[in-house]
């Protein structure tokens, strides 16, 4: 099977980890603050907080951000639940806006209008999904012109960059997600990036149980959210091959959409003048796209639905209060969305073999047989 997602592990990733459990400090300490400070350069913020989770990162911002009940907060209803989750948990009121059918990220006109039929927004989070840039450059406008917090979920977008800048690097604050099908992973783990002193502040006593430092004078009523010292080894070797990831990424999307590019029924990716596309998903759209995933996965070739429903659509959704809609676009793009291996562990021959599958089911051929 070609799976959709293979972590590479090194032997330099190794060596980091048994050297932090040679010294018996698991917990976090100091090979979690060496992380966050080359995590905080990569990304070109002057903060960065790490975190047991992406979902624990984005909790933790918003309401370092000061995001609270009643409050709305845009988000965009095509993406994985843990952005709106996050603001439910806030008591706070997710505002749902359909995305640009091309990026699959909010649409900047879209959000101007619910502005301006919604009242107290305070907020948006941005999805920069499948490694692709949202337009940063229109909706640090708007929210620069409604006074509004902006939030980067960039859970799939290490590396990414849109104007020649990384994402993670235009809101007020961002999350990033190490989970094991990201661009770079910690098995588990998380971290928030900003350059508000304030909030960065706020966001490591959430982290850090409420506390500054060892002592237990709770300054706020935190949570235990912490990343480990054997995560952070992980990461901090990863993250220094993350660029060269990151074009093994691109090369293998080139060569997919080079070979996809004129099939029937089949619309390949799009790299949007001025951004910077790293690939965590090579997610086309496809005609009778369901028929298509069965037949490569009897082809013995992992493809994945991400994501088959709005998140107001689903049955979690059906006792929460929420506003925004409708979504066409995001109708559309789950009942066509399919993505397929892209990461750095593919060859060649496993790209070409992915792309004839493909092809083959399209137009009709018989599939080679594995």
């Amino acid at each position: 099977m070609i799976p959709i997602a293979r972590p590479l592990l090194t032997e330099e990733d190794t060596a980091h980890v048994l050297e932090v459990l040679a010294s018996g400090q698991l917990a976090a300490g100091e090979w979690v603050e060496r992380f966050e400070a080359a995590f905080a350069a990569y990304i070109g913020t002057r903060f960065a907080v790490a975190t047991s989770s992406g979902t624990t990162a984005l909790e933790a911002a918003l309401e370092a951000a000061g995001i609270g009940p009643e409050d709305r907060v845009i988000v965009p209803p095509f993406t994985f639940g843990a952005t709106s989750n996050a603001v439910v948990h806030r008591r706070a009121v997710p505002v749902f806006v359909d995305i640009d059918p091309l990026t699959f990220t909010l649409d900047p006109q879209r959000v101007e209008d619910a502005l301006r039929r919604h009242r107290n927004v305070r907020a948006i989070i941005v999805v920069h999904l499948y490694g692709l840039a949202a337009r940063m450059d229109a909706l640090c406008e708007l929210a620069a012109r409604y006074d509004l917090i902006l939030i980067e979920d960039a859970a799939q977008a290490h590396g990414a960059a849109y104007l020649g800048r990384r994402v993670g690097s235009f809101g007020h604050a961002a999350i990033f997600s190490f989970y094991p099908t990201k661009n770079i992973t910690t098995g588990e783990g998380g971290m928030i990036v900003t350059s508000d002193e304030a909030l960065a502040r706020r966001a490591r006593l959430l982290v850090h149980a409420g506390v500054n430092g060892a002592s237990y004078d709770y300054e706020v009523v935190g949570y235990n959210f912490r990343m480990t010292n054997v995560a952070a080894a992980l990461g901090l070797s990863q993250l220094r091959r993350l660029d060269g990831l990151n074009e093994v990424r691109r090369r293998n999307a080139a060569r997919l959409s080079e070979r996809l590019c004129g099939v029937p029924g089949v619309v390949v990716p799009v790299e949007p003048p001025g951004a910077y596309h790293v690939y965590n998903q090579y997610t086309i759209r496809a005609a009778d796209r369901d028929a298509l995933q069965r037949a490569l996965v009897g082809q013995g070739i992992q493809a994945r639905i991400y994501y088959p429903v709005p998140i107001p659509a689903t049955p979690a959704y059906r006792t929460v209060r929420y506003e925004g809609g409708p979504w066409p676009e995001t109708e559309r793009a789950c009942r066509e969305v399919l993505s397929l291996p892209v990461h750095p562990g593919l060859g060649e021959e496993e790209i070409d073999r992915i792309a004839e599958a493909v092809r083959a089911f399209m137009t009709g051929e018989t599939l080679v047989q594995v």
